[in-house]
């Protein structure tokens, strides 16, 4: 038989044996049918067969096997491999020289072995070939990275929602795409949508206080008054449906529970009131609701609560919460519960241990933000425990003591901690436009393990899309364009940013060939230049979040849309950003990570002191912005030079969110610069510095036109993640406050040259302007592998090349945010410089974050390690106790 033969001719059988138990679970029974449905696609033959013997001698053969079964025994061995005997890791390994060439495809577990099929489908349905690139496999062994690898999908309103909801070829599409992407884990959100306490006038309320909607409780008359029978019975069939599609593929069940108010305050017109509660009843309705929804949907695997006054009950919550959450401990099975960590002390993670249920906290990786990849170096000031407020209220504990659980991971890293930690993104940086970075997805499979944690959870694209009352019959669907629209598929815009996230959460370090076939069958020749151009644009928002920390609140600040907020004071400031720092200006924000990023009026301070820190400046950013920009249109340009038919929907759609993100990067690049211009003129009086300010502000405003350009008639004219303009509308509904902005700035300057000031330049400006990114001397430093607690550590690091004037200083801090940094002088002997931290510091139950601030004779001065080029790296060490 010739070879194209074979290739025409020869079909695939698959040997799994009966007695297998990894083989025969329920994961696997899944995915071997779902192989044999990808396999007859590509109009192949496809058989099942118990053992080897059994196959047809021209036939591919595919062994899906358990570790420790024989036959991958037999093979592993004699091809000199194993699989890592890690939870979920698995192995494809070819051999040849027998009467078959036989393809391996083992698990250590049931969920490895999934992984492993459905690396095999993934193959198979990316490829014009499928038998040459399954004959092409030589070897893959991987092992996951992060053991949480979590996807939210939230029920945010009930027009937009019920649509999918209610589709079942959805859930099995869906959930498969998460399955094949190595996702172990989906948290189906209800009641996430509103903050009790901060939403007035609350009328469409589905699902907020979720247990009517789906169950009757014996014993309590309690019911969502105008939802019928039938409604309340489809809605548990659904939910049973999602959980065990879920279990099916390997996921891990999550229902989110995150509001427990059953009626919300100041809210009269609720759409479905719900009758038969009382303050009397409540926590113990709650407690029983919880059993009641287990027993009647077993394949529930855990809950999420938000335990905070924001979840509807007022602040401290113990009481309440000790009694709900025995509803899980009286299921009979083991539930996970999650709590979302704002306002969590003590005795409320004792509350939930005492369940002896297993506990996880999911803290805010970045506030309610996407940022870069590392955790934050420190949080704001205004996230500080605040001690002089009165612990009263509603917000009793998240006000002022717990005030700094709010956007990250507070003091929940202790190294004996008897609970998982699980980082949760949420999604106010970028909802709509697509993002796909493989450099900064690897960075979240790096670093969601960060101190011990154990993973990541992404809020997916699209978001609170419609909540608070936002939604309208148009449904889910972003775009205008009619060619571009989705038909009540919007999810599959972002194949590919789930692609990504999954997994490089499962293998940082995996192949490019996982994503790049993908992007070959879209893109075809231009998939390169593609792949490039959206890397870059996916930067631009994330690194604005970071260093242009406007409000932690997704709800208020939405970098993708920027609700522009002005350089020019105003008499009385009146934007939508309620935890800004005064006096309500651009150049007064502080960044989210204000250890490593200077506040733009901060900066101007110390230059003109002289004494500016290691911090990096707005400049720098402005400089990674620009340079993403640029490489982001340079790639598209080529992209669109290789792509057969640029009115490819899947390919417009990537050019015009590329050309969008692009815009947002010229935008914030050139408004950084003008605030640190505007900020020199208010300290020097300098009309050269207020004329520097406008020409820049000018420019970015070019750069917002080009994202009108882009997006108009592409995308709908209001776009609503709530009813509040600053998070509704489109991108030409912000140019009138830009445009007004720069109004301000331009009668400033025409008032200034009318008292004929002085013509002299500012000799500061070369110094304002520059960028220090690119100056670095080379180091040299080996971190410690460990500490021992109550220990003194020492800590140092070589500069070969150090002037004699060149200053090293050490900040450390614990892993505890509540805290701040201990900032110390390195001795210097030679170009060895070297510091101590005492034993008595190291004596606590966290690990320890360290870096370093070079200053050198020319007074400037940057942070060790600091960002490599890609923005994707942690910037600072970080020691564990032994």
């Amino acid at each position: 038989m010739n070879s194209k033969h074979s290739i025409i001719h020869m079909g695939v059988a698959i040997v799994r044996n009966p007695s297998d138990k990894i083989a025969s679970s329920n994961e696997v029974n899944w995915a071997v049918v779902h192989l044999k449905e990808t396999i007859k696609q590509k109009s192949l033959t496809v058989t099942e067969v118990e053992q080897i013997d059994d196959v047809p001698i021209d036939e591919l053969c595919i062994v899906v096997a358990g570790q420790d079964s024989q036959q991958a025994l037999q093979i592993l061995q004699g091809e000199g491999v194993g699989i890592p005997s890690k939870a979920e890791a698995f192995c494809i390994v070819k051999k040849t020289g027998g009467a078959h060439t036989l393809l391996l495809a083992a698990g250590s577990d049931a969920n490895g072995l999934l992984y492993a099929i459905l690396e095999l489908v993934d193959r198979i349905r990316y490829t014009a070939d499928p038998l040459a690139e399954l004959n092409g496999i030589s070897q893959l062994i991987e092992q996951p990275s992060t053991p949480i690898r979590s996807i939210n999908r939230l029920f945010s309103n009930e027009i937009e929602d019920k649509p999918w909801f209610y589709d079942k070829s959805f859930w099995e599409e869906y959930l498969t795409e998460l399955a094949t992407h190595r996702f172990n884990r989906f948290h189906l959100a209800l009641g996430m949508s509103y903050d009790y306490g901060h939403d007035p006038d609350i009328r469409d309320n589905y699902f907020c206080f979720a247990y009517p909607f789906f169950i009757q409780v014996p014993g309590y008359d309690v019911k969502a008054a105008r939802l019928s029978e039938d409604e309340r019975k489809r809605n548990l069939e659904m939910l049973r449906f999602i959980s065990e599609e879920a279990k099916r593929r390997g996921l891990h069940f999550q229902l989110g529970l995150w509001n427990h108010a059953y009626h919300y305050l100041d809210s009269p017109n609720e759409n479905y009131i719900i009758e038969g509660l009382t303050a009397e009843n409540h926590a113990e309705y709650c407690r029983d609701a919880i059993q009641t929804l287990l027993e009647a949907c077993p394949a529930i695997d855990g809950f999420t609560f938000r335990v905070h006054y924001e979840g509807g009950i007022p602040e401290p919550a113990h009481e309440f919460w000790k009694i709900a959450l025995k509803g899980a401990a009286h299921s009979g099975q083991p539930v996970e519960i999650d709590m979302h960590p704002k306002g969590v002390d003590d005795e409320m993670l004792q509350i939930a241990l005492d369940t002896d249920m297993p506990v996880v906290l999911s803290p805010k990786y970045w506030a309610e933000h996407m940022g870069l990849p590392y955790h934050q170096t420190d949080i704001r000031e205004r996230e500080k425990p605040d001690l002089t407020k009165p612990r009263t209220g509603l917000m009793a504990i998240t006000s002022t003591n717990r005030r700094f659980t709010r956007y990250g991971y507070a003091d929940y890293l202790k190294e004996d901690r008897n609970y998982g930690v699980l980082h949760r993104v949420w999604p106010g940086t970028q909802r709509v436009l697509l993002w796909g970075d493989p450099e900064m997805a690897a960075g979240f499979g790096r670093y969601g393990t960060f101190c011990g944690s154990q993973g990541v959870e992404f809020c997916e694209p699209l978001t609170f899309k419609a909540r608070k009352n936002s939604g309208s019959s148009i449904g889910r669907e972003p775009y205008a364009d009619e060619s571009l629209k989705l038909s009540g598929q919007e999810w599959r815009k972002y194949l590919y940013t789930y692609r990504l996230w999954g997994r490089l959460l499962y293998n940082p370090d995996a192949n490019p060939e996982t994503w790049r076939r993908y992007l070959r069958s879209e893109f075809g020749d231009a998939s390169e230049a593609c792949e490039v151009a959206l890397a870059q644009a996916s930067r631009i928002l994330p690194l604005v979040t970071v260093a242009h920390g406007l409000s932690g609140a997704n709800n208020s600040y939405w970098p993708e849309m920027y609700y522009n907020m002005p350089i020019v004071k105003q008499d009385k400031y009146e934007g939508p950003f309620l935890d800004t720092q005064p006096p309500g200006t651009f150049g007064s924000i502080s960044p989210f990570d204000p250890a490593l990023f200077y506040r733009i009026d901060d900066f101007v301070d110390d230059i003109l002191k002289g004494e500016r820190s290691g911090k990096y400046s707005p400049n720098d950013v402005a400089g990674w912005l620009e340079e993403l920009a640029n490489n982001a249109e340079l790639n598209l340009t080529e992209a669109k030079q290789r792509i057969g038919n640029q009115l490819e929907p899947t390919f417009r759609r990537l050019a015009v969110d590329v050309a969008a993100l692009a815009g947002l990067g010229h935008f914030f690049a050139n408004k950084l610069r003008a605030g640190v211009a505007y900020s020199l003129f208010e300290r020097t009086g300098g009309p050269d510095m207020l004329q520097q300010a406008l020409t820049f502000y000018r420019t970015a405003r070019n750069g917002w036109e080009k994202i009108v350009g882009a997006t108009k008639g592409v995308y709908r004219e209001d776009i609503t993640f709530g009813f509040k303009v600053h998070i509704r509308g489109n991108w030409e509904d912000r140019m009138k406050n830009i445009e007004s902005d720069i109004l301000a700035m331009e009668s400033e300057y025409d008032r200034i040259l009318e008292q004929k000031p002085s013509a002299e330049n500012s000799t500061i400006e070369p110094i304002a302007f520059q960028a220090t990114a690119q100056r670095r001397q080379t180091y040299l430093h080996q971190s410690p592998s460990h500490f021992q607690r109550g220990e003194q550590l020492e800590i140092d690091a070589d500069l070969p090349d150090a002037g004699s004037e060149v200053k090293l200083k050490l900040h450390y801090r614990r892993a505890n945010q509540e805290e701040s940094y201990s900032i110390v002088e390195m001795s210097r002997q030679n170009n060895r410089y070297t510091a101590t931290i005492p034993g008595s510091y190291t004596d606590s139950p966290y690990p320890i974050v360290y870096y370093f601030e070079l200053r050198d004779e020319s007074g400037d001065a940057w942070i060790i390690p600091g960002f490599e080029k890609h923005l994707s790296n942690q910037p600072y060490y970080v020691l564990r106790q032994q």
